[in-house]
């Protein structure tokens, strides 16, 4: 009975001798033993193996890229207060291993304390706008005073990202408005520009529209001139005298007009006077005004040679 109970006991011993034996070290990991407290060895990737009660894994650290964000607010050269978020690529140098683990306690805190020290003496010598505009002059200077600190410490910065400032809230708000304003100062401009070109236009187009309809004023009268003369032309051939052709072509466009008025059944034309006694009043008018023209013009042809001589 005893030995049903030793050899169960003898194989549990064995695997957990076995057990402190080995160890695996996983990949892009670094492993440090002890030996009696002191520092052995660095172990990499892959099984490994120690002594078992006198060796131990002081502890474990990562080869990985790691990023540390550090939030720093501080106040500009013009007196506003800002929070500049700065984003630390760091990597532990693999033939640094030891001086990474035993050197420095808190990475981390070293890390935030450079960069608290360098963005406070960088930021108050700029002005806000320079903030912006120079944020990648604050990240070089941020890593070059914490690659020389930390390489000491095992540790290599690969890269300073200034990711975000963000100023004061009044400030923001102000900065808004001075922004919506020239924006609307501009859009004001071009609505000004383009109302002004607009007028110009149109007064361009009207202008064109005055100048081809006094164009086509000018050539209706033409023609009708010349029609009157062909008119009067004809009517001489026939014995009718200038005077009554006139007459006659007149009366006949007034009596053309009146048909013509009274062919549109919705026009409000009123043609003052329209009686058939106005077309004879019109002609006798016209008679005796051509009569008295003739009369005056012979009478001046008379009394020119008298003052000539």
């Amino acid at each position: 009975m005893s030995n049903f109970f030793v050899y169960p006991l003898l194989a549990i011993l064995g695997f957990l001798f076995l057990l402190s034996l080995i160890f695996i070290v996983k990949q892009q990991t670094a492993v440090l033993i002890e030996t009696f407290g002191k520092f052995t060895s660095v172990r990499h990737s892959g099984i490994q193996f120690k002594i078992p009660f006198i060796q131990r894994i002081a502890g474990r650290l990562s080869l990985k890229i790691q990023q540390l964000d550090v939030i720093v607010e501080t106040k500009t050269l013009d007196d506003v207060f800002v929070k500049l978020k700065v984003s630390v690529q760091y990597v532990v140098i693999r033939e640094k291993v030891y001086e990474a683990f035993y050197k420095l306690e808190y990475p981390h805190d070293q890390i935030t304390s450079y960069v608290f020290d360098v963005v406070r003496a960088e930021v108050p010598k700029m002005k806000l706008d320079d903030v912006f505009v120079k944020k990648d002059d604050i990240a070089i200077a941020v890593k070059s005073e914490l690659q020389d600190a930390m390489l000491e410490y095992g540790y290599d910065i690969i890269k300073t990202l200034v990711t975000d400032i963000d100023p004061d809230a009044q400030v923001k708000e102000a900065m808004n408005r001075i922004n919506a304003s020239e924006r609307e100062k501009i859009a004001a401009q071009f609505e000004g520009d383009a109302a002004r070109i607009l007028i110009v236009e149109k007064a361009k187009a009207e202008a064109e529209s005055k100048r081809l309809q006094g164009q086509g004023i000018a050539d209706q009268r033409r023609e009708i001139a010349r029609g009157l003369e062909e008119s009067v032309e004809v009517l001489n051939k026939v014995g009718i005298n200038s005077q009554e052709a006139s007459a006659l072509i007149v009366v006949t466009q007034h009596y053309d007009t009146l048909q013509s008025i009274g062919e549109e059944t919705n026009t409000n034309l009123i043609l003052l006077p329209n009686s058939p006694q106005a077309g004879s009043d019109m002609l006798n008018n016209m008679v005796a005004s051509f009569t008295a023209s003739n009369m005056i013009g012979e009478q001046m042809k008379k009394a020119k040679p008298k003052k000539e001589e």
